[in-house]
C-alpha cells in the first residue's frame, strides 16, 4: 500500500484508502496535514515524512504483520476542517491519529479523551502535556495527547538560557531586553507567558510583545517598533513562512537584534529564502539534521527514498521529526497488539512502557522520550542551533548546504527540568 503526496487542491478526505475485506490486518490511522495553508512551509515536509514512513513500515513487515491504512487530510490549517476530519475518522473507527496544529489539537482534547483515541501531535503546546489536568495553571486534562517534541514552553526557556549566557559573553551592560513576537493565535501564544516569566526569572527586562501575522507580509512597521524598543533578544513565535518575511523586513530597516525562533519557525529553507537576513538566528531543533553521522540516519534516508528514489532530496529537520513521530507510534501499537489488542487505551498504555526511549533504528536521530500517566512532557532535551549564511542563496538547497553557504552549529543543549509548576504551560 503506497500513499502519494497530496494534490494542492485537496481539502478533506484526500488520499483515503479503504481497507479491503479482512480489515483486521489493517490499522486505520488518521493523518492531519497542512500542505496548502499558513503553515505549509513546514507542514509539507512533516506531512510527507508521515506518508513516507507509513510506506516504509508497510514495505518492511508492517506492524507485527499488519499494514497501516493511512488516511491523510490536508485541512489547510483551518480548525473546522480539522474537526470535520476528526468526525469522519471516528466514524471510520481509526485506532490512532497523527495530528498537526495547535489550535485544532487543543480544540480536540476533550473529544479525544471521550473517544479514547491517542493523538500523536505535531503541536508541542505545553497545554497538551498535562494528562490528568492537575497542573497549577488549570489546564484541561489531555490524557490521549502525546506531543512529539519538546514543548514550545521548554523550547523558549532553553533559548532564554542560551541568551542569558550569550549576553554575558558579549559583555552586555545592565539587563538584556527580551521581546516576544508573534500572531494573536494559539500556536504563537502557547509559550508566550512561559517565556516572558522565565525571562524575568533570569534577569531580563521584558518588553511589550510585538504582533505580526502568521501569513507572510510586509512587516516593516513591526520591525521599526522592535528597533525603537531597544530590544536585544526577540523570540519569533510564528512558523517559518511568516518569519522569512519578518527577517527580510527587519534587514531592510536596519534592525540590530538577536533573533531566536521556535521549533517550527526556522530551518534550512528559511536560510535559503531569506538569505543573509537569516544569518545568526538561534532556534530550537529537536532532532538530528539531515546527513548527520549518527546510526539512525541510514533509516531516515531509506524512508526518504519512498518519495525520492534518487536519494538526492535534502530533507529539513521537520521531515526527520515526522519520521520520529511515526516510529514512536509504531512501537506503541506493536506493544498494544501483543498486550490485549490494538485499541486506544492499549496504544496509550504502550507509550508508558519505556523510559529514555528512542525508536529502534533511529538512534542518534530522535531525542529520547519518557511519557508517564501523570506527565506527557515526554521530550525535555532541547537543542539550540545557530544559523550561518555566508553568501548568495540562489540555487539548489542541497548544493548550498554541501558548499557551506548555508549551515548551522549547535550552540546549546539542555535537559529542561520537569518543574511541577511548569506542568501544562
Amino acid at each position: 500500500m503506497r500513499y502519494p503526496i497530496l494534490s494542492a487542491a485537496a481539502v478533506l478526505a484526500v488520499a483515503t484508502l479503504t481497507a479491503p475485506a479482512g480489515a483486521q490486518d489493517y490499522i486505520r490511522v488518521g493523518s492531519l496535514v497542512d500542505f496548502t495553508g499558513n503553515t505549509a512551509s513546514v507542514g509539507k515536509d512533516y506531512g510527507q515524512a508521515k506518508i513516507d514512513a507509513a510506506n516504509w513500515i508497510n514495505d518492511n513487515g508492517g506492524v507485527n504483520g499488519k499494514l497501516l491504512d493511512l488516511d491523510t487530510v490536508d485541512y489547510t490549517y483551518i480548525v473546522p476542517r480539522a474537526i470535520a476530519a476528526y468526525k469522519k475518522w471516528v466514524n471510520q473507527k481509526v485506532s490512532v491519529i497523527q495530528g498537526w496544529g495547535t489550535a485544532d489539537t487543543e480544540a480536540l482534547v476533550g473529544f479525544l479523551a471521550n473517544d479514547k483515541i491517542p493523538y500523536f501531535s505535531a503541536s508541542y503546546s505545553a497545554h497538551l502535556t498535562d494528562p490528568q489536568g492537575k497542573g497549577p495553571q488549570g489546564t484541561k486534562a489531555a490524557p490521549y495527547n502525546f506531543p512529539m517534541g519538546p514543548s514550545y514552553s521548554d523550547g523558549v526557556r532553553a533559548l532564554i538560557q542560551w541568551a542569558a549566557d550569550d549576553w554575558k559573553k558579549k559583555g552586555g551592560a545592565g539587563k538584556a531586553k527580551f521581546v516576544h513576537m508573534g500572531d494573536n493565535h494559539p500556536y504563537p501564544n502557547a509559550p508566550k507567558k512561559a517565556g516572558e516569566e522565565y525571562a524575568r526569572e533570569l534577569g531580563f527586562d521584558v518588553l511589550p510583545a510585538v504582533t505580526y501575522s502568521l501569513a507572510p507580509g510586509d512587516f516593516k512597521a513591526q520591525c521599526l517598533s522592535l528597533k525603537d524598543s531597544g530590544g536585544n533578544y526577540a523570540f519569533l513565535a510564528n512558523t517559518s513562512g511568516a518569519n522569512i518575511s519578518l527577517l527580510r523586513s527587519c534587514e531592510t530597516v536596519g534592525v540590530q537584534v538577536q533573533f531566536m525562533a521556535n521549533i517550527w519557525g526556522f530551518d534550512e529553507n528559511v536560510m535559503k529564502a531569506a538569505g543573509k537576513a537569516a544569518d545568526g538566528v538561534a532556534w530550537v531543533m529537536g532532532a538530528a539534521k539531515w546527513g548527520d553521522n549518527v546510526p539512525g540516519m541510514k533509516l531516515v534516508q531509506d524512508v526518504s527514498k519512498m518519495s525520492d528514489p534518487s536519494g538526492k532530496a535534502y530533507r529539513s529537520v521537520h521531515y526527520i521529526r515526522g519520521i520520529c513521530s511515526m516510529f514512536w507510534m509504531k512501537e506503541a501499537i506493536e506493544w498494544a497488539d501483543k498486550n490485549g489488542g490494538i485499541n486506544g487505551p492499549n496504544i496509550k498504555n504502550g507509550m508508558y512502557k519505556k523510559a529514555n526511549w528512542v525508536p529502534a533504528g533511529l538512534e542518534g536521530v530522535c531525542p529520547s522520550g519518557t511519557w508517564t500517566e501523570s506527565d506527557h512532557r515526554g521530550i525535555t532535551k532541547v537543542l539550540v542551533y545557530r544559523s550561518k549564511v555566508t553568501g548568495a542563496t540562489d540555487g539548489d538547497l542541497a548544493a548550498l548546504v554541501t558548499a557551506g553557504t548555508i549551515g548551522m552549529e549547535k550552540v546549546f543543549e539542555g535537559d529542561m527540568p520537569r518543574r511541577p509548576e511548569w506542568l501544562g504551560w
